[in-house]
């Protein structure tokens, strides 16, 4: 009997349950998709600016790194682009524990026994939550000529 695809799948199941994620609530219609890069993150809603959803995005599970925290406002960009919006504002960012257990079983086989080997490894995911917005294009300053 190969024990190898059942291994594989037994080591893998808990790394993909800690998969990074995003979620959204529609607030509005979505617009054409636009490049993640044009999007700027706000503090706050510009004048002018027009709500599409509710966002949300968790990284993938590590151990409460600044990379982390990047990599979940950068899904948060891209969640926002692919609805059309050229902004979001950023409502917060935290943790959430996120498991991650490594586990090995045993069994007889004929006349040969094994033994069971479990591991946990305490890890976070950061979590971003943020409104994904469109703003307008601010209107072109006008200069009257100098008399």
């Amino acid at each position: 009997m190969n024990l190898r695809p059942a291994l594989a799948a037994l080591l893998l199941a808990p790394l993909l349950l800690a998969c990074a994620s995003t979620s959204k609530v529609m607030l509005s219609q979505a617009r054409p998709a636009i490049d993640p890069a044009l999007v700027q993150v706000y503090a706050s809603p510009p004048e002018g600016s027009i709500e599409i959803a509710q966002i949300e995005a968790t990284s993938a599970a590590g151990f409460g790194t600044q990379g982390q925290t990047d990599a979940a406002i950068a899904r948060l960009k891209r969640e926002a682009a692919a609805l059309g919006a050229n902004g979001v504002i950023l409502m917060g960012v935290g943790s959430q524990r996120a498991p991650v257990s490594v586990g090995l079983g045993g069994g007889n086989y004929g006349r040969h026994g094994g033994v069971g080997l479990g591991v946990g490894v305490p890890a976070t995911q950061k979590q971003a939550a943020g409104m994904a917005i469109w703003v307008p294009e601010p209107a072109p300053m006008v200069t009257q000529p100098r008399e």
